[in-house]
């Protein structure tokens, strides 16, 4: 980064000065309104678009008072941390009006007139209309105030100037509406909407480019979220089995369907807030997507087809590989075979049925066929859990029950028997810079 760092910095800070001419000032501050004041089908309605925007993720700290802020989000730039979004007036957003609301989702502007960080997603909320905007307002406005400030942000120099967010402002944000599909259905161009910007999908499944703004041209092809792959969710999509909308609709709501993983790492928060959305805009969601998906070329159809052939074996030990193994890899394969029969094949050679506790089989497992092994490596570490005091489907971790030439070892077998995908390079150290991560 630092090759480009200095040339970066330049950039926006004359960017800035340029958009330092239009201003904007400090808006009036209000007297915190009543709860009262809204109309109780307008709040209910503002808290299912705040399960659809995943607001709670960024602005809920786990076991923390709801909306209060204080929740780390990790950026290339540094970490920024969620504001306090309850109508407390001195640490949150109680003397705020709808105005200096809207003002702050539609151009990233604080109601005191400083920039917000596009780690808070405006340039797709700036797509909003006001009557969502106008219900977002009024259910967090009638949230139970908190009095609490987040951390400082830790940002590189010298990003903690706030200004230089309006050249990244002058260069990446388009206010308007959402581009609708040529098609009429309007159940499409509601999930254009909703996928665009309330859900801001293409925040974590589109990448970015060195200022941290979208590649619009490569829009949902598959981003970074906290340190996990975020899948493409275009043509190129690496799912073993295509998604359909019916499936893709009850994983939006339950995270669970047949022939597909389950959710796991930052997915698992955004399927729990969207299982309290409204089923017909989930459906949108899905169909949208699905659209932008496409359908399943012959590339695709071959991979489904390998994949289930792979998945009907008595196990994963018993799949005939489609190429020899490369002479590097026969000791980290025989070690990872053993690793798996005595960790792994218990549940996952199974199979799974929704009312069994077993598992998936892993050749429809999306970690297997993804670009690089990340979520893989996160989900074997790390296990995966239900959220706290719920039910729900578990897979225990195996941190510290395996060493990192085990886990390695693991993964490149699991590649290897599980696709016909190329297998992964550098595995090991892959293993060892998750483990450091912070």
């Amino acid at each position: 980064m630092a090759s480009y760092v200095v040339p970066i910095f330049l950039l926006l800070a004359v960017l800035a000065g340029c958009g330092a001419l239009g201003g904007h000032g400090p808006m009036q501050e209000i007297n915190p309104p009543a709860p009262t004041a809204f109309d109780r089908a307008q709040v209910r309605r503002g808290q299912v678009l705040a399960s659809l925007g995943d607001c709670s993720s960024c602005h809920t700290t786990r076991n923390g008072p709801p909306y209060a802020g204080g929740v780390p989000v990790p950026t290339p730039f540094g970490t920024i941390y969620g504001t306090n979004i309850t109508p407390e007036p001195q640490t949150g957003i109680g003397r705020w009006s709808e105005a200096a609301f809207r003002r702050a989702l539609r151009e990233g502007i604080a109601r005191n007139g400083s920039h917000l960080y596009p780690a808070f997603p405006y340039d797709h909320f700036t797509h909003l209309t006001d009557d969502d905007i106008a219900a977002l307002y009024a259910f967090v406005m009638t949230r139970d105030p908190v009095q609490a400030k987040p951390p400082p942000n830790r940002l590189m120099f010298p990003l903690q100037f706030r200004p230089l967010v309006a050249g990244w402002n002058m260069l990446y944000l388009h206010e308007g509406p959402v581009t609708q599909p040529s098609s009429q259905n309007a159940e499409l161009s509601r999930g254009a909407y909703l996928v665009d910007a309330l859900a801001h999908c293409g925040a974590c499944h589109s990448p970015r480019n060195a200022l941290g703004a979208e590649q619009k041209d490569a829009y949902l092809a598959g981003g970074e979220a906290e340190g996990w792959h975020a899948t493409a969710l275009n043509p190129k999509s690496p799912s073993p089995v295509p998604w359909t909308v019916e499936a893709l609709t009850a994983y939006l709501q339950s995270g669970m369907v047949a022939d597909h993983a389950i959710t796991a790492g930052p997915m698992e928060d955004v399927v729990h807030n969207l299982s309290h959305a409204d089923p017909a805009d989930l459906r949108a969601m899905a169909e949208y997507i699905v659209s932008r998906m496409g359908p399943p070329d012959g590339e695709r159809q071959a991979r489904e087809a390998a994949a289930r052939k792979k998945a009907a074996q008595d196990s994963l030990a018993a799949v005939q590989p489609s190429s020899p193994a490369p002479p590097t890899d026969e000791e980290a394969l025989a070690l990872g075979g053993v690793v798996y029969a005595n960790s792994c094949a218990e549940c996952h050679d199974l199979g799974r049925q929704f009312s069994s506790d077993t598992a998936l089989r892993l050749p429809l497992a999306i970690a297997l066929h993804l670009p690089d092994p990340r979520n893989l490596i996160h989900i074997i570490r790390h296990g995966i859990q239900p959220p706290e005091g719920q039910p729900g489907r578990w897979m225990p971790p195996f941190e510290g029950s395996l060493t990192d030439q085990q886990l390695a070892a693991l993964v490149v077998w699991l590649r290897r028997q599980g696709t016909d995908a190329p297998p992964w390079k550098d595995v090991l150290k892959t293993v060892k810079d998750t483990g450091d991560a912070p």
